[in-house]
């Protein structure tokens, strides 16, 4: 159910979860919030991906808001109790909470999804205030409410973006929406503050938007709020003390790889903590719908965006300058629009101007969408990366090589072998599978230079190896630059079996060259 001037649900479950082992205190937004009260830039909107503590912190700000409870017991333990305008904004508001999926099931037209929220607004503005016409607009009611109660009130919303994010709703119904929320908040004396949040921006930027008083903050773009949307750094340290289980580097290969636009290091929290309290980091990605609707974009090579995942799943980032996307873009018709939606739903990381899959949560997400047949030449590399694994480990250079033949061969467009990158490109692919048992680690710093490959394996029974790349060179020459350079450094704390293993690609005869020997 949504919660409107009574927000006793709300409270409940925040107050829960600051009771939870894996607590991270947000409570400084509320500081931020408190300063924009009754102000000109009182309409803010911010948007992150899913997990990333939206609705917690729509809960936080009810509970400390609304004058219908009484949470002064929570927030005295919480930062925001430091800050001056603490008490003075503490249970003192009239609070309108909506969460605008709320009904979802049980609607099946635009009038029956509105008018529930509609009809529920009503209920309470006459249940806060007698003598109210409800013949009125609810614009009108509130402004009655306003003037004999002598308060306004202020508005959390989460969520906003449900209508456009189900099929259910057509482009008229959504609209028709927007102007709804228009009509609900814009330039209203009874507004103290109306504070949006949701995975999707509202528009462009555009001055024609009908609810263009929102300031909007997104993942891209947010230098305001961004240390309040996910665990930082130092807050997952924190909470790695807390148990013995998982290490920090563990929760970093796993969960981190997001970046603000005040280059903070951001992890998923809905992950980092389910992963300490199961003690083990697996992916927990369960948002499956939008990540659906973006693999079909990857397989029908709109915007001939399939090269682009090919080689960051490969491990090399794509420079490029995003333009951004909004609720409003519902048919993504070119590469700039699918990798800027990628980006919004979280699926992808963007940083000065370089895009790349964050994690190992991610990337085992679009390792399976290789892996598709609709993917075609490139799903059968990837299905042989196991036999390409096996090959190297009993040290078939034979097989091996006919395994990247194979690979030269195929129609796979970012694979030319004008350079190095081309020739990582391949040996990622050939060995994908190989990331459930090691550790692969690119452009390694080692000895006195950069390794292009570390294999570390994650059972410390298996080898170790080192893979060196050379283009119009032999394996023996990629063999001599590991032994000289010195790149077994990186390994000196490995006391299993380690080797090197050299490949080289001969651009006039088309054809790879592999040797491999011990270290």
């Amino acid at each position: 159910m949504p919660y409107f001037l009574n927000s006793i649900a709300s409270v409940n479950q925040f107050t829960k979860t600051t009771k939870e082992r894996y607590f991270v205190d947000k409570s400084g937004l509320i500081t931020k919030m408190n300063e924009l009260i009754g102000t000109a830039s009182q309409y803010v909107c911010i948007t992150r991906p899913r997990r990333f503590g939206k609705t917690l912190n729509a809960m936080m700000l009810a509970s400390y808001y609304s004058k219908n409870t009484d949470c002064k017991n929570i927030f005295d333990k919480l930062e925001i109790s430091k800050d001056e305008s603490y008490l003075e904004h503490l249970n003192k508001h009239n609070v309108i909470y909506i969460t605008f999926n709320s009904n979802a099931s049980d609607v099946k037209t635009y009038s029956e999804y509105i008018e529930f929220y509609k009809t529920r607004l009503v209920s309470d503005i006459t249940a806060l205030c007698s003598g109210i016409n409800t013949n009125d607009t609810i614009s009108e009611m509130l402004t009655q409410a306003t003037d004999k109660t002598g308060q306004g009130f202020i508005f959390i919303i989460d969520e906003w973006d449900y209508i456009f994010n189900n099929n259910l709703f057509s482009e008229g119904d959504r609209k028709e929406f927007l102007e709804f929320l228009r009509g609900l908040l814009k330039d209203k004396s009874y507004v103290e503050l109306a504070y949006m949040t949701g995975v999707l921006p509202i528009a462009k930027y555009s001055a024609g938007s009908a609810i263009n008083m929102f300031l909007e903050f997104n993942i891209m773009t947010d230098h305001m709020y961004d240390e309040y949307f996910g665990f930082t750094n130092d807050e997952v340290e924190n909470l790695c003390l807390k148990q013995n289980k998982l290490s920090m580097g563990q929760l970093k290969e796993w969960y981190n790889g997001y970046y603000t636009c005040n280059d903070l290091q951001i992890y998923n929290p809905r992950s980092v903590t389910t992963a300490l309290k199961q003690g083990v980091c697996q992916s927990y990605w369960t948002n499956t719908g939008p990540m659906d609707e973006i693999i079909y974009y990857i397989n029908n090579d709109v915007g001939a965006v399939k090269d682009d995942i090919v080689s960051m799943v490969s491990g090399i980032p794509l420079e490029i300058k995003l333009k951004g996307y909004s609720a409003e873009q519902k048919e993504l018709n070119t590469r700039n629009q699918i990798l800027s939606a990628m980006t919004i739903y979280g699926f992808l990381s963007y940083h000065d101007k370089t895009l790349e899959i964050p994690n190992k949560e991610l990337r085992i997400k679009f390792d399976e969408a290789l892996e598709d047949k609709s993917m075609g030449e490139v799903a059968k590399l990837v299905l042989k990366s196991n036999e390409m694994l096996k090959a190297t480990l009993r040290k078939d250079t034979e097989t091996m090589v006919k395994i990247l033949e194979e690979a030269h061969d195929i129609n796979i467009p970012v694979i030319k072998y004008n350079d190095e990158n081309s020739l990582s490109c391949v040996i990622m692919l050939s060995y994908l599978s190989a990331r459930d048992d090691y550790k692969i680690v690119r452009e390694m710093p080692a000895g006195k230079g950069f390794a292009d490959f570390i294999f570390y394996p994650n059972d410390k029974s298996k080898p170790a190896f080192i893979l060196e790349l050379k283009k119009n060179s032999s394996p023996e020459e990629a063999l001599k630059q590991i032994k000289e350079k010195n790149y077994a450094l990186a390994l000196r704390d490995y006391t299993g079996e380690k080797f090197a293993v050299g490949i080289s690609y001969d651009g006039k005869q088309k054809h790879h060259h592999v040797k491999i020997e011990e270290i």
